[in-house]
């Protein structure tokens, strides 16, 4: 199974990450990250309350080239 990174928590990436935990069986793990982790951490609340499916959540910004390099590293993805 894969890791699987998701960055950003607008409507698109909700869809996407609400998309992917329902194949949760081809992910290993699924994190989700954006500027406002906040964001990602409402999204995970929901998909946690609605599939029962713990998803990680993560602060980055897209623009740091250097911060989306380790937080690939750190994740697997």
């Amino acid at each position: 199974m894969k890791n699987l990174l998701i960055i950003g928590a607008g409507g698109v990436s909700r869809v996407a990450t609400v998309k992917c935990t329902m194949n949760s069986d081809t992910f290993s793990k699924i994190t989700l990250a954006s500027r406002t982790k906040s964001k990602c951490d409402e999204i995970a609340a929901f998909i946690k309350e609605r599939l029962g499916v713990q998803i990680e959540t993560a602060q980055i910004d897209a623009d740091d080239s250097n911060a989306v390099v380790e937080l690939i590293k750190k994740t697997g993805a």
